[in-house]
């Protein structure tokens, strides 16, 4: 209830990021695909499922990926360059449906290409950065006195974020069109870049006693 100014931002650091994790809107790409897909103009059934299919092995692959760069490359790079890739793919995502949204009469080949091509290109680069290194970051900068709790805050904030994505996507879409979602989606990515550019610490090779001082003790 009082932690310390280095403890404090540890916390913020580990709220923060599992916040913007769900925030960033990938479980509105992941749970609704197949309405986004539709929105993008694809209306067979096999077409759907094959590429909704895609989205899962795409997010497999490129965790894979993420486990091999994670001690290479180091947790703050690839975060960075993770969520600037989330912002220029939603955007492209939310451009493509809000060409189709304005000619629902008409198939637009390069739109549907556009959408399909951000959607995957969204989920890789959440794959390979963002969803694997926020529970390896939050899980190693709590101190040992504090660790458990400050993990069930962070897997709290998650899931509660999770679930108001989730269940609000389908009322925002009939708000303020689905290409407007995604764009709300990329502005909350933008966010996310510039809270870990400014408040997250590298970690890799860090020992659990030097956290602390990391975070400024």
């Amino acid at each position: 209830l009082s932690p310390t100014p280095a403890v404090r931002r540890i916390l913020l650091s580990g709220l923060g990021i599992h916040f913007f994790q769900q925030a960033s809107g990938i479980d509105a790409v992941v749970l609704y695909s197949p309405r986004v897909f539709k929105s993008a103009g694809i209306t067979d059934d096999n077409k759907l499922l094959g590429t909704t299919c895609a989205v899962g092995v795409t997010k497999t692959l490129f965790i894979l990926v993420a486990t091999f760069l994670l001690d290479r490359v180091g947790r703050r790079p690839l975060l960075l360059s993770s969520v600037g890739g989330m912002i220029f793919s939603l955007v492209g995502l939310a451009t493509g449906l809000t060409v189709i949204g304005h000619h629902p009469d008409a198939k637009i080949p390069w739109a549907i290409g556009v959408a399909i091509a951000s959607t995957m290109a969204y989920v890789a680069f959440f794959s390979i950065g963002m969803g694997p290194i926020t529970w390896v970051y939050s899980s190693e900068i709590f101190p040992l006195q504090v660790r458990a709790l400050g993990c069930a805050l962070g897997v709290a904030t998650n899931r509660v974020t999770s679930g108001v994505v989730s269940m609000t996507f389908i009322s925002l879409t009939n708000a303020i069109t689905i290409g407007g979602a995604f764009f709300l989606y990329a502005g909350v990515a933008a966010l996310a870049w510039v809270f870990f550019f400014t408040f997250l610490r590298e970690t890799r090779g860090r020992t659990l006693e030097a956290m602390s001082k990391l975070f400024g003790a």
